[in-house]
């Protein structure tokens, strides 16, 4: 049996990337990204008041697919149109909450909690993402050229970036730069921080600064880097604001630590997927007491995707 072509539709960013190649990968298809650009003032108006119409967005050429997947609040009038205008059967999977009717769309893959709920809509524990355990592993000698050479067991600090709900600022970086002080004189580890595309330069410079040449300190976005940390530390401590890496990391089965922020405004949806994931076992918070467990590994993308593949007969 040949492969679905699929396209892939979100407005770029790294946390939609990931997740809509996360999918179409577990679900072997042959597929494109592109990126959506709405016209105008359309990228103003929520979905609900905009029309299914090519006239909104900027033309996406290619027409023989047979699956999209989309996510991000701009890709969703894109991914009906086109799934409208087809001369096929097209499946058309959103992820996220899209605020419009379910009904646009044969799949919506939402987290527990974004509270949602219907006949095709497929919950998930966090988020679902592109990384694979076989890709961590391969990846797992590549920070040996970056780490300090000794016997240090090695902990990992994963920082996300700003957002409407969490700054970055000096005092909050501090705060949690603090708490890793206080553990580096009772617990023998080694850190290697590993920054996002989200990641402030200051912030990176400051880590540098604040560590000292006794930790490690990723100064770049790189990927492998991401992965390699994620194989060799005993303990990975990810901060509050990216539900994406949390659910990256769970991946590994390995005991996770949220570094949290004081947030800017009610971040209450963020604060049931954190309390989701403690209540699996999965999450601790930072600066309580140091212990090891054990979880069931998470992968829901493939979880998922075996579900959408049973009910399209894939």
């Amino acid at each position: 049996m040949s492969k679905l072509k699929g396209i892939l539709l979100t407005e770029g960013m790294h946390g939609m990337l990931s997740q809509v190649e996360g999918l179409a990968k577990a679900l072997d298809l042959d597929f494109t990204h592109h990126k959506v650009e709405l016209k105008n003032l359309w990228s103003l108006i929520p979905p609900k008041f905009t029309p299914i119409s090519q006239n909104v967005y900027k033309k996406i050429n290619y027409s023989d697919f047979d699956i999209i997947i989309s996510c991000g609040r701009k890709s969703i009038i894109p991914s009906i149109h086109l799934k409208s205008i087809s001369n096929k059967k097209v499946f058309n999977i959103h992820i996220q909450d899209p605020k419009i009717n379910f009904d646009y769309f044969d799949f919506i893959v939402a987290p527990e909690h974004d509270g949602i709920s219907g006949s095709n809509i497929i919950n998930t524990k966090g988020a679902i993402h592109y990384l694979t355990k076989d890709e961590i592993e391969e990846n797992k000698d590549y920070l040996n050229s970056f780490i300090r050479k000794d016997n240090r067991k090695i902990w990992c600090l994963i920082m996300g970036g700003p957002t409407k709900y969490y700054d970055y600022s000096t005092k909050n970086m501090k705060h949690i730069f603090s708490i890793f002080y206080k553990l580096l004189k009772k617990k023998d580890f080694q850190l290697v921080v590993i920054p996002s595309m989200r990641t402030p330069v200051n912030t990176i410079h400051y880590a540098k600064e604040f560590f000292g040449e006794n930790h490690t300190v990723i100064m770049n976005v790189d990927k492998k880097a991401y992965l390699s940390a994620l194989a060799i530390s005993e303990k990975i401590i990810v901060t509050c604001d990216s539900s994406s890496m949390i659910s990256e990391a769970a991946l590994t089965g390995k005991p996770i630590y949220i570094a949290n922020i004081l947030p800017k405004k009610n971040d209450i949806r963020f604060q049931r997927f954190r309390n989701l994931f403690r209540d699996l076992n999965i999450t601790r918070n930072l600066g309580e007491d140091i212990e090891n467990w054990t979880y069931q590994s998470l992968d829901e993308t493939n979880r998922v995707a075996k579900i959408i593949k049973e009910k399209i007969n894939y």
